[in-house]
């Protein structure tokens, strides 16, 4: 049920999202950035693929060679422009995401309940450089592992399904880099809030299964702060109980 839930409150957000004027441009505004950045480098992978794969494995001579050496340049043609579009996400964190989810997700919450919980006494520059902080062990450092494993597992006989595996584990990241705005905000403890990503697993790996459809997950990714916040703030008691 709680799978099937994290599906509806992804789109449940979108759909909000495109219907409120701040939030539709604040995500717009993300959603171009990422792409923006996901075709400038995989550009640069596509124009540069020739001269990395020489630097990996020359064209062979032989007829077998030749066409086992196509499938490698194809493979890490794949692998690169995954890299891609993962270093665009993060760089897009990092320069100014952050601050977007943050600021969508206290739009959400004003619009939900009339008022938006954020901690006294703490300047907007140090409320940054704390989201900033929370990003680290939240996100970035989880994705990049998950990229590194994937790429190692296709050496592997059982590359397929390492990247099935670590695909919904890094859509459960991304789910999580969203719900956990609002605790984040309110400054609760990094422990309770990675309890309450374990008492919810199945709503998360639901929310973050849109993250796994190639290009739309830009979109919805754009807007998940949105679906998240909602989560969060409608099912507020039922999920303190679980974090207490």
């Amino acid at each position: 049920m709680n799978l099937f839930k994290g599906i509806k409150y992804n789109l449940k957000g979108l759909v909000l999202g495109f219907r409120t004027p701040k939030l539709f441009f604040l995500g717009c505004a993300r959603f171009i950035a990422v792409m923006m950045l996901t075709i400038f480098f995989s550009g640069m992978v596509l124009y540069w693929h020739q001269d990395i794969l020489n630097l990996i494995w020359t064209m062979p001579e032989s007829g077998w060679l030749v066409f086992i050496w196509k499938i490698v340049s194809w493979f890490l043609s794949f692998l690169l422009v995954l890299l891609a579009a993962l270093l665009s996400y993060l760089l897009a964190q990092l320069l100014f995401s952050v601050f977007i989810m943050d600021y969508m997700s206290k739009i959400t919450e004003q619009i939900v309940t009339g008022k938006e919980s954020s901690p006294s006494g703490i300047s907007l520059v140090a409320m940054f450089f704390y989201l900033l902080k929370q990003e680290i062990p939240r996100a970035l450092i989880p994705l990049l592992l998950i990229f590194i494993i994937t790429a190692a597992g296709f050496l592997t006989p059982f590359g397929p399904a390492i990247a099935v595996v670590s695909s919904v584990v890094a859509a459960v990241i991304l789910a999580w880099d969203n719900t956990d705005l609002v605790p984040a905000r309110r400054m609760l403890p990094f422990s309770e809030r990675l309890r309450f990503l374990r008492k919810n697993m199945l709503f998360h790996v639901g929310f973050g299964l849109w993250f796994l459809i190639p290009w739309l997950n830009i979109l919805f990714l754009s807007f998940a702060p949105v679906g998240a916040t909602l989560y969060y703030l409608e099912d507020e008691d039922k999920l303190d109980n679980v974090l207490y």
